[in-house]
C-alpha cells in the first residue's frame, strides 16, 4: 500500500502557561500543506523498514512508523511487512513529519487489513506516539491547545494561496525553543485572531518561540524579512522551528528570494 504523508505549518503560537507537570499550555493553529513523503508496505517474510532520501539517526526500530505498526501489532494479528519510508520533508523542521508518517501509517494499515477503527479510535492509538501525531488523522484545519493534544476544527481555508517554505541548516530542540519565552495569554486569542483578514495577521498573530530564537540565529529574522520583501502576505516561523514560511495570494516570483546564501532547502507550494 502506498500513502503521501503531508506536513503541516504552525499559523501562530501562544505558550499560554507553564503547567504544574512541567508541560506548557499551548494556542496554535495546524494547517495542513501538500509537502509529502512517500511510505509504502507490503507482506513480507520479515518485518524491516528502510528510509530513504533524509538520513534518520537513532534505531530503526524506535522509529515512529516502526513504533505505529508495533501499537497495532500489539492488539491485531499483522502480518510482517517490508516497510518503505521516502523523506521528502526536512527533519526537525517544526512541519511534523514524522508524526505525520506515523499517522498515516496507522490509517494505511487500518484500511489495508480492514481493521474497521474509527477516525476517534485511530487519534487514540496516535496520542500515544506524540502529541501532534493525532492532527494527520483528520488532517484538516484545527486549532490545538492544551499541549498540543486538544483539537477544535476551524473552518478556516487557504485555498489557492501559496507558501514559501524556507528550512536553513540549524536544527532548534524543543527545549532549546522553550528556554526563553515567558508564558503568557495573548491579549487578542489565537482563535479570535485567525479570524481577521490574513493582511491583518502580521500584526496579531505571532509565533513566541521567534524572539529567542531569533537572538541565537539571526537567519531567521533575516528570511522572514526576505519573504516580505518578496511579497509575502504573512510570514512566520513554524512551531519550534527551524522552519520560516510566507503566504502569498499570487505564485511568488521566487527569483527575488535568492536563499542560495542561506539553504538549498526550499520548497514553494500552491496550497488545496
Amino acid at each position: 500500500m502506498l500513502v503521501f504523508p503531508n506536513a503541516k505549518i504552525n499559523i501562530g503560537l501562544n505558550v499560554v502557561s507553564r503547567r504544574s507537570d512541567g508541560y506548557h499550555n499551548l494556542e496554535t493553529f495546524f494547517y495542513p500543506i501538500p509537502l509529502c513523503d512517500i511510505l509504502e508496505f507490503i507482506p513480507a517474510q520479515k518485518t524491516d523498514l528502510t528510509i530513504i532520501g533524509t538520513p534518520i539517526s537513532g534505531n530503526i526500530e524506535l522509529n515512529l512508523v516502526m513504533r505505529a505498526y508495533q501499537l497495532l501489532r500489539n492488539n491485531f494479528k499483522l502480518p510482517n511487512l517490508s516497510i518503505c519510508l521516502q523523506k521528502k520533508i526536512p527533519m526537525g523542521a517544526g512541519l511534523g513529519g514524522g508524526s505525520s508518517d506515523a499517522a498515516f501509517m496507522l490509517k494505511a494499515l487500518n484500511t489495508y487489513f480492514d481493521l474497521q477503527l474509527s477516525e476517534l479510535q485511530l487519534e487514540n492509538y496516535a496520542a500515544q506516539l506524540g502529541a501532534d501525531c493525532p492532527f494527520f488523522i483528520r488532517n484538516a484545519p484545527t486549532l490545538a491547545t492544551g499541549i498540543g493534544n486538544e483539537f477544535t476544527p476551524i473552518n478556516i481555508s487557504l485555498t489557492d494561496w501559496y507558501i514559501i517554505l524556507v528550512k536553513p541548516n540549524i536544527h532548534i530542540s524543543t527545549a532549546e525553543a522553550y528556554a526563553h519565552v515567558s508564558p503568557s495569554p495573548w491579549e487578542i486569542p489565537l482563535k479570535e485572531a485567525l479570524h481577521s483578514p490574513i493582511q491583518k495577521w502580521q500584526q496579531t498573530i505571532q509565533n513566541d518561540f521567534e524572539n529567542s530564537c531569533f537572538s541565537a540565529y539571526p537567519i531567521l529574522p533575516k528570511i522572514k524579512q526576505k519573504l516580505y520583501d518578496a511579497g509575502a502576505v504573512y510570514a512566520a516561523m513554524s512551531g519550534s522551528g527551524s522552519t520560516m514560511y510566507g503566504l502569498f495570494k499570487d505564485e511568488p516570483k521566487t527569483t527575488k528570494l535568492n536563499m542560495n546564501e542561506i539553504t538549498d532547502t526550499c520548497f514553494c507550494l500552491k496550497l488545496n
